[in-house]
């Protein structure tokens, strides 16, 4: 019996050394620091202009959009945004799956290269085509792009 009360004493003490357990209320922009820091350019002007991107992104948070999360690599993830398709597409090579072969580059095609994937709008001057492509640079950009090697969806 005294071998117990002296377990249930060591044990109490123990438990009393300890302080109260304390916790803050976790936050919906907790640990999402990291975005901030990985888009910063180095210009004002662009430094502006990130943290409203990313301020509207984290408003968007809990949208329906229909494509869900924007993952890291995200061309064919805006893309789904512009042409519809399932989670799959979220990985650009997966758009050469898409719809039907078009035979060739041609205004409103998709087009697929290995590692990213976009959209036809126009021809340049130089005979390049113009694609309109989510994660060009960080941003949707729009620019004349060689196709050479590219996969042709419409």
């Amino acid at each position: 019996m005294r071998k117990m009360m002296m377990a249930v004493i060591a044990g109490a003490s123990a438990l009393a050394a300890y302080g109260p357990a304390t916790a803050a209320p976790w936050s919906a922009t907790q640990g999402q620091g990291w975005q901030m820091e990985e888009i910063a350019p180095r210009s004002k002007a662009s430094r502006k202009y990130a943290k409203r991107m990313v301020s509207a992104e984290r408003a968007s948070y809990g949208r329906s959009s229909g494509a869900g999360p924007r993952p890291r690599k995200w061309c064919g993830w805006w893309m789904r945004t512009q042409k519809g398709g399932g989670p799959e597409y979220n990985v650009a090579w997966n758009w050469r799956n898409y719809g039907s072969p078009a035979g060739g580059p041609m205004v409103g095609a998709v087009v697929v290269w290995r590692h990213h994937v976009g959209m036809i709008v126009g021809r340049s001057d130089n005979g390049m085509w113009i694609v309109k492509s989510g994660n060009d640079g960080g941003a949707v950009r729009t620019r004349a792009r060689s196709v050479k090697g590219a996969v042709f969806r419409i």
